[in-house]
């Protein structure tokens, strides 16, 4: 934990310093106070995202009577997310809502030309400041391993909590919004392909609700086509936030769709590599290269590593494109914005929006799509073996290693239990068994739904506890 601890410290002061000093882009806008907030309460909103979807979905399998007392508001977030589809509505809203989030805080963090803090040599500010790499460590190892270990094993401690229940109603609403239903199109495509029937949930549409689906499909995919056309135009106009390394405006363009494959490829592999664990050894041994990458990922302790490394690769392949997508187009500054367009919505623009929206469908919704459908096909290309031995690399590495001790703190201190204390184990609840402090509160709010339903001075029934 030595040094990793010690690259987190120094990252968090780098970049607060920065911050502090007004050596980033947002702390020239806006007070280097309410830029202090605002990049630590992004960080605690993807922590709650990013352990929460874990949560909702590892809950699925589990009786909500269990915890409908003892855990009111994981069972508020529960019934919501599992009613209906609304589980794969919430993935997809969450998806980019979480991207966004990640654009956002690029957008924070930018350093300025030839920021320095702490009379560092240039070399150690261009690397922690002007590549980025303070605020990405800091994001990784606090706003995504910590809340990720910890929502592994306290689930309904984890999303017992109005922040969650509200994450969780924000990602319903934006996937109504329709801005990424062109992602359906691709799913009824492969599955069409593929020869599978998409399961549902809910009762067929009606011919209103299938007419309002197709126009936000349309819809969706004009935004896609929008965002693709501003991006590439800015590449090309060398009017990004890119990195001025001196390379051609084509080749920040190739760069993009590269990085835009490998996090395709690196957020299919999970959904690919959790979808063949049920496929026979025998029938997985015919295709030996999808074999061989199973065989490396599920070896001893390979796949907690991989899915470690996998997750840090993703992010910082993400703050690489949010680098290089944003716009950075100053307004009221005698420069035409792109497409002549207001300086009210060229602003929109240079929050990086159009780049997370192609990032969470073309770059994720998309490849996890294909990895459902085909995913022998998909593992048994060659480079997933190349990403896998990357990703056991970073994790071997060990510099988000402090995030196992921090986790532990926040446990700590946060009084997480783990599941098995409140609702037992699988094996308990099959056999009818419950966990002891489930049981004991349990029997708590019996009691105090008992003494909430005596009758009143005016001799009626108070119904407050039917009515929670």
């Amino acid at each position: 934990y030595l040094y990793s601890g010690a690259l987190l410290v120094f990252s968090i002061v780098v970049f607060m310093t920065a911050i502090f000093q007004e050596q980033v882009k947002v702390a020239q806008n806006v007070h280097p106070l309410l830029s202090f907030f605002i990049f630590w309460a992004l960080i605690i909103w993807l922590a709650m995202m990013e352990g929460g979807q874990g949560c909702l979905v590892g809950l699925q399998p589990v009786d909500k009577d269990l915890y409908e007392y003892t855990h009111k508001v994981s069972f508020k977030c529960t019934t919501l997310a599992h009613r209906g589809n609304n589980m794969e509505r919430f993935i997809v809203g969450r998806q980019f809502l979480v991207v966004l989030i990640i654009f956002v805080i690029n957008l924070c963090g930018a350093a300025i030309v030839d920021a320095k803090v702490f009379g560092l040599g240039d070399w150690a500010n261009e690397v922690f400041l002007g590549s980025g790499i303070a605020m990405i460590m800091t994001t990784i190892m606090v706003g995504q391993l910590t809340a990720q270990i910890n929502a592994a094993n306290c689930m309904l401690d984890f999303v017992n909590n109005y922040f969650m229940l509200l994450t969780t109603y924000v990602s319903l609403m934006i996937e109504f919004s329709g801005i990424l239903h062109i992602v359906y199109v691709v799913q009824l495509f492969f599955a069409k392909i593929a020869g599978k029937s998409i399961e549902s949930k809910e009762q067929p549409r009606s011919t209103i609700q299938k007419l309002f689906f197709w126009t936000r499909v349309v819809m969706s995919l004009a935004i896609l086509v929008l965002a693709f056309l501003v991006t590439i135009k800015a590449l090309l106009e060398g009017k990004t936030t890119m990195w001025d390394v001196g390379i051609p405006p084509y080749a920040a363009v190739i760069l993009f769709l590269v990085l835009m494959c490998i996090i395709g490829i690196l957020e299919g592999m999970q959904i690919a590599l959790f979808a063949v664990i049920n496929i026979p050894a025998d029938e997985l041994k015919q295709h030996s290269i999808a074999y061989a990458n199973c065989q490396l990922t599920f070896f001893r302790q390979n796949l907690q590593a991989f899915l470690i490394g996998r997750q840090i690769c993703v992010t910082i392949c993400m703050f690489a494109v949010a680098r290089i997508t944003t716009l950075d187009y100053w307004i009221n500054d005698n420069e035409r914005n792109i497409f002549d367009l207001p300086d009210a919505l060229q602003g929109i623009l240079n929050t990086g929006l159009m780049g997370a929206i192609i990032t969470t469908i073309v770059a994720s919704l998309v490849w996890r799509v294909i990895a459902s459908s085909y995913p022998v096909p998909f593992l048994s290309n060659p480079l997933v073996y190349v990403i896998i031995r990357l990703c056991l690399l970073v994790d071997a590495a060990g510099v988000c290693a402090v995030s196992w001790l921090l986790a532990m703190i926040h446990k700590h201190v946060a009084g997480y239990e783990p599941d098995e204390v409140y609702i037992g184990t699988a094996d308990d609840r099959l056999g009818g068994k419950q966990g002891l402090k489930q049981q004991e509160m349990r029997e708590q709010s019996s009691s105090d739904l008992d003494l909430e339903a005596l009758p009143s001075e005016s001799g009626s029934f108070e119904m407050e506890g039917d009515m929670a």
